[in-house]
């Protein structure tokens, strides 16, 4: 790097590379000619740091994208008050290219630098000493005496003279042998300098590498290693890894270590495997048993050069114990046991086993757990483990019966607390058992309660002094219970009584479910027994009180309102019993009269809807309903409902919309409905009392009268002869008249006046009027336009028989054409024929086919089926 300081200071210039890396150095300034005493130095660009003496660094990466890049050094000193600014210039750095001429093609001497090849020394040499190294040599040497001198870290490290250079030849000699392990490689600086002290050449920097040699046995990282492993471990089962070291130089045949187990102790089959090149030690046997070998030493070797015979070794020691695992079945010592003790003795030891386990004691593979797998299904014995000792410790737990069994005989076995792993192709673990006969010895005893807990049922509502049941107690002896009297100790809930010799139980008070201390239904009373020798025995008597029927149904509301939309009214009753003396609930209508005005509908087994039959008149409605339980019993219940006039029951609170002692009390809009109904009535009565006055005057049957009754309709054909005894021939009449239709002999009917002629205006000669017929003297009538079917028969016969006379006799049909008309042709008939099949019916109600109809038409149905 060139540097320039310019005239005064003010601008230094460095030709630079375009691209700089940080912490590169640019040049030094000449600080101290601008300012001697500077306390501050600063630079105008981050990217450049001024150091004390001058040197400029860069802070970052730098690159000159420009030609030139400028930056100022600030100098300051703070107590002269004087400040000074250095302008530095950086400029890249020209590259000349060299243009190569036909001359340039001659070769030119050029200076060699010395500088020989690394040297070799070959760890601990053993001479003869001093031992020739290498020779360093300059090419002024040839004509000027050259002094040689050695230095370096090598030399500051060995003050003894490890190795020295001769002055006048360059030869570098080593004094003695050298450990590789302590040098591994010498640095020694070379100064080549004329007679008079000039250096023409650059200090040499000669490096010697000592050459390992095969000097250091290779040793493990641990003096003993020690693993585990389970036992019946299978083979290939990495056990633990062994490592060792060289300290000779890596990577050579010096250091290539190989491993091998030397010996085995015990010396049986070989249960490991050794990795010659990993060190990784495996399980080799496939039966590795514990209880056998508990732990094997292997005598284990490490050698150097590929394991070469030739090569160094060393040999360790490695420990693998055998981890115990639950292979073996514990067994017991002996297969029978026998003790005794007492009847009636709760938690007492009578009797300690032992077993015999080959795992490792202490561990969950030698634990041992015991059950007794018979003899004991009443639970009166228990047997544990005493943890200390491993034995089973058998106790009694409930009192045993020297009546009942003399001795009992109980079968126990053991397990272990960890699950068995049995080695490969090994024979299945079989359970050990033993046998314990207990010996029951006999001890007088009190009274026992067979029983010793009773039940006794009682229905709710028994009378006083109800017996209920018998409590006895028997002597375990004699098996009997002569001599035993009972008592009910105080302090207990007074519901029974107990007779002091035949133990017979008795209710001391009425015991209902509502009252006090009965409200739980049930009480346990403790009962003694005491026998001829003073000695007691106790029994408990469980009193449940059953539930029973003692309350009525009864409807929870029983005023209602009910407006005009008839909306149904659901009743509910409610039962104070238990099931299943409560729902479901059967409600009846007990008044005929009412029940044909209002109905009951089933909702579920505690309600029911009540609701018209019809549009009731409005008014209040008490109506006896019964509601029977599930038990049978009946209760009476009024339900008042209040049919009122309104939208919403709260309208009908006024006492002007309700009935009042059975009489219905109208409201403004009923009574003014009344009043127009009655004047529309009688405007009628009087228009046909006007329209009936005529025909008293005339005594006629007008036309109009006439034709209110009957309307004549003419056929499209002429109908059929038919003979009907109520139609009979009238003999002595000219004119045209009507007939009419018997309805029976006590019935009127209706008459159609004939053309000009009424009954009443035939006279003389053969004609006869209705009035005359009925009067019998031809007197005048009212006339009421009916006539008894006797006085019509008398009119009508003669009458109808002349017109069918005449018609027979007249060609020209004229006296047929107020019964028979003819009709011009109107074309041919339709595809669909004639309609009067449809009539044509055998029997007087064949409706099948409505049964084929859709269901819009299923209502026109069900009506005409009822009709």
């Amino acid at each position: 790097v060139l540097s320039l300081c310019c005239e005064a200071c003010k601008k230094v210039v460095f030709h630079v590379p375009s691209e700089l890396e940080a912490d590169t150095l640019v040049g030094r300034v000449d600080l101290k000619e601008c300012l001697q005493s500077a306390d501050f130095i600063s630079s105008s660009d981050g990217n450049f740091k001024i150091l004390e003496d001058g040197s400029v660094y860069t802070t970052s990466a730098v690159s000159l994208s420009a030609e030139k890049k400028t930056f100022n050094i600030l100098l300051k000193d703070s107590q002269e008050h004087v400040q000074k600014e250095i302008h530095v210039s950086l400029e890249k750095e020209k590259k000349t290219q060299k243009t190569r001429h036909a001359r340039d093609a001659v070769l030119k001497r050029t200076k060699r630098r010395w500088g020989p090849i690394p040297s070799v020394m070959i760890e601990n040499s053993l001479g003869p000493f001093p031992l020739q190294i290498q020779q360093v040599q300059s090419d002024t040497a040839q004509n000027y005496t050259i002094y040689y001198s050695a230095s370096g870290p090598g030399i500051d490290q060995d003050p003894k003279g490890l190795f020295y250079i001769e002055r006048e030849t360059g030869n570098i000699f080593a004094t003695r042998a050298v450990d590789r392990e302590q040098y591994p490689s010498f640095q020694i600086i070379c100064f080549a300098t004329t007679p008079d002290g000039y250096s023409p050449e650059v200090p040499l920097v000669h490096t010697i590498r000592i050459e390992d040699d095969n000097d250091n046995a290779p040793y493990f990282t641990q003096d003993l290693f020690e693993f585990c492993v389970p036992e019946n471990s299978k083979p290939g089962i990495v056990v633990g890894k062994v490592t060792a070291e060289d300290r000779d130089e890596p990577y050579t045949l010096h250091t290539t270590l190989k491993y091998r187990i030397v010996a085995q102790n015990p010396p049986i089959t070989p249960a490991f495997s050794l990795h010659g090149d990993t060190g990784v030690i495996s399980v080799l046997l496939p039966q590795l048993d514990r209880e056998l070998v508990p732990s094997y030493t292997l005598l284990v070797e490490v050698r150097d050069m590929a394991g070469q015979p030739f090569g160094l070794c060393t040999t360790g020691t490695v420990v693998i114990r055998i981890e115990d695992t639950n292979d073996n079945a514990p067994s017991f010592k002996q297969t029978q046991y026998e003790t005794r003790v007492e009847e009636n003795r709760v938690n007492v030891e009578i009797l300690r086993v032992s077993v015999i386990d080959l795992d490792e004691p202490g561990s969950p593979g030698s634990g041992a757990v015991y059950e007794i797998i018979r003899g004991n299904d009443d639970r009166s014995f228990e047997i544990t483990t005493d943890k200390n000792t491993n034995e089973g410790i058998l106790c009694v737990v409930k009192g045993l019966d020297y009546e009942a069994a003399k001795q009992r005989v109980l079968v126990i076995a053991v397990n272990n607390e960890a699950p068995y792993m049995l080695a490969p192709h090994s024979q299945q673990v079989t359970q050990s058992t033993s046998s314990v006969t207990v010996h029951v010895l006999d001890v007088d005893e009190g009274p026992v309660f067979k029983p010793c807990h009773f039940r006794i049922d009682v229905k709710e509502c028994e009378d006083i002094g109800t017996s209920i049941g018998r409590y006895i107690a028997e002597d375990p002896e004699t098996g009997n219970s002569e001599g035993i009297c009972y008592r009910i100790p105080p302090g207990q809930c007074n519901w029974i009584s107990i007779d002091e010799k035949s133990g017979e139980v008795r209710t001391i008070k009425v015991l209902d479910r509502d009252v006090g201390e009965m409200r739980r239904g049930q009480c346990n009373i403790t009962v003694l027994a005491i026998d001829r020798n003073g000695k007691t025995g106790t029994g408990t008597i469980q009193v449940v009180i059953q539930p029973g029927n003692k309350n009525y149904p009864r409807i929870t509301t029983t005023d209602y309102v009910m407006c005009r939309d008839r909306k149904p009214i659901c009743l509910t009753a409610e039962d104070g019993d238990d099931s299943p003396y409560s729902a479901p609930f059967v409600y009846r209508l007990t008044d005929r009269s009412l029940a044909s005005m209002w109905k009951l509908t089933r909702h579920n087994d505690n309600s029911v809807y009540l609701s018209p039959k019809g549009d009731v008149p409005f008014g209040i409605y008490r109506i006896p309903i019964t509601v029977t339980d599930n038990g049978g019993k009946v209760g009476e219940n009024y339900v008042t409902v209040n049919v009122c006039d309104c939208t919403t029951p709260t309208e009908c609170d006024g006492e002007s919309r309700q009935l009042a002692n059975g009489n219905v009390t109208l409201g403004i809009w009923a009574i003014l409905a009344m009043i127009l109904g009655s004047l529309l009535l009688l405007l009628i009565l009087i228009t046909i009392c006007g329209c009936c006055g005529a025909g008293v005057m005339h005594r006629q049957v007008t036309d109009d009268c006439a034709n209110h009754n009957l309307i004549i309709s003419n056929t499209e054909a002429p109908g059929e002869e038919v003979m009907d005894q109520n139609i009979i021939p009238l003999q002595n009449t000219n004119d045209q008249g009507g007939y009419g239709i018997k309805t029976g002999d006590q019935q009127t009917f209706e008459m159609v006046k004939g053309r000009g002629h009424t009954l009443e205006s035939v006279k003389g000669g053969g004609h006869q009027t209705l009035g005359s017929v009925k009067e019998g003297g031809g007197q005048p009538m009212m006339d009421t336009c009916r006539y008894s079917y006797s006085e019509w028969h008398n009119f009508t016969h003669p009458r109808l028989g002349e017109k069918v006379h005449l018609c027979r006799q007249d060609e020209e049909q004229k006296h047929s054409e107020d019964y028979l008309l003819s009709y011009n042709y109107e074309g041919k008939g339709s595809l669909a024929g004639s309609v009067g099949c449809c009539s044509d019916q055998h029997e007087e109600e064949a409706l099948d086919f409505l049964d084929q109809l859709e269901p819009k038409f299923r209502t026109l149905a069900e009506t005409c089926i009822k009709r």
